[in-house]
């Protein structure tokens, strides 16, 4: 944010289609691909709005005849329905499980006759804090993944996805307003044959358009330039720190000091119940003898703010983001200043 200050009089307000803009996207791209270590051949493309205009996109363009679903959320459940919609695509396979859990890998492959061709994956889960390793099943579809709360701060393996997408928002420490993807060679190609056939696709939902955009460093509209710029700060940060080395092993760090504690505490459990399935950046917390909204209301009102559960879910829980940016001493301090008011609050 001090950056951004130090450079607003001259970037924001700055054409989308000239070189200080281009430059950015530029690096934003490339710094992504040593990030995540992509293979030759892989592709970033970014385009504008949020990870809910990609579902949407990636029914256009992605999708060519039938989806495969995980379902183990929220946010999950929201790509599910858009394929569902889409009157152009045969009615997806949703398989789903209640929230705490992901459903098991076991029994995903679809049969050819099936006419899968994307098995739709989230790697975390936001709404819930249940993390899901992405990997490649049985069948030839591409392998697309909801990273928005995941990306730069959990492992993924390129040889087991095709497209791994999300918003810059979470571990980016950036703001909403673009959506990013990293896409495979056959995720190109699939992007690629859609775009020319007699299919039909509004222009700002075209996965084609954003494609050729984003080979000339730039948006098909003018993106939000502080958004952009956030996200490449923190980019460069991520690298000079020691890359997804150093990402993964802060959230694993933060991740078992808020477990830990959640275990102890006599008022506090985690809601997830199997530890391989816990998120190290989404912690929920079920709390117990004390109510949640207390809890949240004497934090926010002392500064520390959005430790609240997912309105939906229904739960008297906390939900703690454990980003990257956010070191380890952050979270044990959390945990010393939740202790703190649930003695206060008796």
């Amino acid at each position: 944010m001090a950056s951004l200050a130090d450079r607003a009089a001259d970037w924001l307000g700055t054409s989308h289609r000239q070189a200080p803009v281009k430059q950015v996207v530029g690096a934003v791209r490339a710094g992504l691909t040593d990030l995540f270590g992509l293979p030759d051949g892989w592709e970033i493309v970014l385009g504008n709005g949020g990870s809910t205009l990609f579902w949407d996109a990636a029914t256009f363009g992605l999708i060519e005849r039938r989806s495969h679903h995980l379902v183990f959320g929220e946010f999950s459940s929201k790509f599910a329905e858009a394929a569902a919609a889409a009157p152009h695509l045969a009615d997806p396979i949703v398989v789903a499980s209640d929230p705490g859990a992901h459903p098991a890998r076991a029994g995903v492959t679809a049969p050819a006759d099936d006419g899968v061709d994307v098995f739709a994956q989230t790697h975390n889960e936001t709404s819930t804090g249940v993390a899901m390793t992405p990997y490649r099943p049985g069948g030839d579809g591409l392998v697309v993944v909801d990273a928005t709360s995941a990306a730069g701060g959990l492992a993924w393996d390129p040889a087991e996805v095709d497209v791994y997408y999300f918003a810059p928002q979470k571990c980016f420490g950036s703001d909403g307003g673009l959506w990013i993807a990293a896409c495979s060679p056959a995720a190109v190609d699939r992007i690629t044959r859609l775009g020319a056939s007699d299919r039909w696709c509004p222009q700002s939902l075209s996965l084609a358009v954003a494609l050729e955009n984003s080979r000339l460093d730039q948006t098909l509209n003018t993106p939000a330039l502080a958004t952009l710029w956030l996200l490449n700060e923190q980019i460069q940060w991520m690298l000079d720190e020691g890359g997804m080395t150093f990402c993964t092993g802060r959230t694993a760090a933060s991740a078992a000091t808020i477990y830990r504690w959640a275990e102890a505490a006599p008022y506090a459990s985690p809601f997830v119940a199997n530890p391989a399935q816990r998120s190290r950046v989404v912690a929920t917390v079920d709390l117990d003898r004390v109510a949640a909204a207390d809890v949240n209301t004497a934090l926010r009102a002392n500064g520390i703010v959005d430790t609240d559960s997912y309105r939906k879910l229904g739960r008297n829980q906390l939900r703690v983001g454990m980003f990257p940016a956010v070191p380890t001493t952050d979270v044990e301090a959390l945990t010393a200043c939740i202790d703190y008011v649930v003695g206060q609050l008796g």
